[in-house]
C-alpha cells in the first residue's frame, strides 16, 4: 500500500513525469499525404508558368509569335532538322500577312531567329504539360496526393489544357486578313488565364506551407475587411494587366512617350478616331495606353489605402505581408513609366512584365496574411 504524502511535501526536482511525444491532431493526420512533395510539385509549376509568361513576352517583343503557322501538338515538338526543313516553313511564313505586310525581304536566318521564340515558347508549354501529369498522375499512384487536394490540382491541368488552346485561338487571328500581329484582345485572354493559373498555383502553395490544423486556427483570427479589401486589389491588379496585354497587343506603349503628358497634353490626339467606336477600346493606340495610365494611378493609390488599412492589424508578419505589397507595387508603377518613356525597349518591358508577376504575387501573400494570419507571440513590456 502506497504511504500517504503531505500536500505541503516538495516533490523531488530529479524526479520528472513521463515526457509524451506531440500528438498529430486528427485532421492533420487524415489530411497529411505528402504535403511536402506537393509543395515541391507545386514550385516546379510556378517557376515553369512564370517563365512562360516571361518567353511569351519575349515573343510578342520580337513579332515572333506567327511564325509558326500550324498547330500540331505531336509533329510541332521537333523543329527544323535540315535545310530543306527550313524552307517549307519559310514559305508557310510567306503565305501570312506579316511576311508580306512587315516583313517582306526577310532572310532565312531572320526568320530562324523569330521561329526559335515561338517554337521555344510552344515547347516549354509542353514541358508544363508533362510536369503536371507526371506529377498528378504520379501522387495519386502512390497515394502521396493530400487529402482533398485532388480537385484543386486537377483544375490546374484542365485550366492549362486551355490555356493551350486558347493560345492557338490567339495565333490563328493573325494569320489572315490583314493581320500583322494577333488580335490583342486574345492576347489579353491568354496571358490573362496564365496569371489566373500562377495565382491558383501561388495560393496552394501558401495553404500547403501550414497545416490544416494550423489554418483553422488562423482563420478564426482572420481579418474579414483587410481580406476583403485585398481581394479587391487582386481583381484590380488582375484587370491592368489585361488591360497591358491590351498595349502590348497594339505596340501603344511606342506611341506616347512623354510622361506625366501625352504628346504634350493631358488627352491624346484622335482617341476615338476609329470605327465602329467600340474597337478604340482595343486598337487605338493613344486610347489603350492613356486607359493603362489612369488605370496604374487608381491602383497605386487603391493599394496605399489598402496598405494603410493594414497599419490598424495587430499581426506584424500580416504587417510585414502589406509592406512588401506596396514597396512592389510603387516599384512596378516607376518601372511602367520608364518603360513608356524608352519607348517599351525589349529589355525593360521584359522587366516591366516581370514586376506584374512578383507584383501579383505580392498581392496574393498579403491577402493569405490577411485570411490566415500568423500566430505570434504576445509581446511582454
Amino acid at each position: 500500500m502506497s504511504q500517504k504524502r503531505s500536500i505541503f511535501e516538495e516533490v523531488d526536482s530529479d524526479s520528472k513525469p513521463a515526457e509524451s511525444k506531440p500528438q498529430t491532431g486528427l485532421i492533420d493526420r487524415a489530411k497529411s499525404g505528402s504535403r511536402r512533395a506537393v509543395q515541391i510539385w507545386l514550385a516546379m509549376l510556378f517557376i515553369l508558368v512564370a517563365s512562360m509568361i516571361l518567353i511569351g513576352g519575349m515573343t510578342r517583343l520580337t513579332d515572333s509569335g506567327l511564325s509558326i503557322t500550324e498547330w500540331n501538338v505531336v509533329k510541332g515538338a521537333v523543329p527544323p532538322m535540315n535545310e530543306a526543313a527550313w524552307l517549307v516553313e519559310f514559305e508557310k511564313y510567306k503565305q501570312i500577312p506579316q511576311y508580306e505586310l512587315l516583313n517582306e525581304g526577310m532572310t532565312l536566318e531572320a526568320f530562324k531567329s523569330i521561329y526559335w521564340w515561338e517554337w521555344g515558347h510552344r515547347q516549354l508549354g509542353r514541358f508544363v504539360g508533362l510536369v503536371w501529369a507526371l506529377g498528378f498522375f504520379g501522387l495519386l499512384a502512390f497515394r502521396k496526393m493530400p487529402t482533398g487536394w485532388t480537385k484543386p490540382t486537377l483544375l490546374l491541368g484542365v485550366l492549362g489544357g486551355l490555356q493551350g488552346a486558347i493560345g492557338w485561338w490567339m495565333v490563328s487571328s493573325g494569320l489572315t486578313g490583314r493581320m500583322i500581329s494577333v488580335a490583342s484582345y486574345r492576347l489579353a485572354i491568354h496571358l490573362g488565364l496564365a496569371f489566373v493559373i500562377l495565382g491558383l498555383i501561388t495560393w496552394f502553395m501558401l495553404k500547403l506551407s501550414r497545416s490544416e490544423g494550423e489554418l483553422l486556427q488562423a482563420r478564426r483570427n482572420r481579418e474579414p475587411k483587410l481580406f476583403s479589401m485585398s481581394t479587391g486589389l487582386m481583381h484590380f491588379a488582375g484587370l491592368q494587366i489585361l488591360i497591358g496585354a491590351l498595349v502590348a497587343g497594339i505596340d501603344a506603349g511606342r506611341g506616347y512617350i512623354d510622361w506625366p503628358l501625352m504628346a504634350g497634353s493631358f488627352l491624346p490626339d484622335d482617341m476615338f478616331a476609329l470605327t465602329p467606336l467600340w474597337t478604340n477600346f482595343f486598337e487605338n493606340a493613344g486610347l489603350v495606353q492613356f486607359i493603362h495610365r489612369m488605370a496604374g494611378y487608381l491602383l497605386f493609390i487603391f493599394g496605399i489605402i489598402v496598405w494603410r488599412r493594414s497599419r490598424q492589424s495587430g499581426n506584424d508578419a500580416t504587417k510585414r505581408a502589406f509592406d512588401w505589397m506596396a514597396v512592389m507595387l510603387f516599384g512596378q508603377i516607376v518601372l511602367g513609366i520608364v518603360t513608356v518613356m524608352h519607348a517599351s525597349p525589349w529589355n525593360i518591358a521584359i522587366l516591366h512584365q516581370g514586376g506584374a508577376i512578383v507584383l501579383w504575387v505580392m498581392i496574393l501573400r498579403a491577402r493569405f496574411a490577411a485570411q490566415y494570419p500568423v500566430a505570434q507571440k504576445i509581446r511582454r513590456r
